[in-house]
């Protein structure tokens, strides 16, 4: 059974920093490509980040303006989201998602 569970939400205040992170079980995890997507009150779900298989390549929605650096430990079976400079904009449940499995989301909220 695949199991991702997310981890590290919470409320910060803006200009602060958060690290996500998802434990993966059940896959093989050093085999596929993982994402980060995040899904705002009333917005639909919008992709964040990637990184491959081997962590080589990684991509990022613009948004992230050079905010957001995803990484991951292919020993350890986590996928991280290391998160800085957050805005109340950034408020959200984030996702993790590796081959079209998902966790259940963790609660990220921007606010003074």
């Amino acid at each position: 059974q695949v199991q991702l569970v997310e981890s590290g939400g919470g409320l910060v205040q803006p200009g602060g920093s958060l690290r996500l992170s998802c434990q993966v079980s059940g896959l093989a995890f050093s085999r596929y490509g993982l994402f980060w997507y995040r899904q705002a009150p009333g917005k639909g779900r919008e992709l964040v980040a990637v990184i491959t298989d081997n962590g080589d390549m990684t991509r990022y929605a613009d948004f992230v303006k050079g905010r957001f650096t995803v990484s991951r430990d292919n020993a350890k079976n986590t996928l991280y989201l290391q998160m800085t400079n957050l805005e109340p904009e950034d408020t959200a449940v984030y996702y993790c998602q590796g081959n079209d499995h998902w966790g259940q989301g963790t609660q990220v909220t921007v606010s003074s």
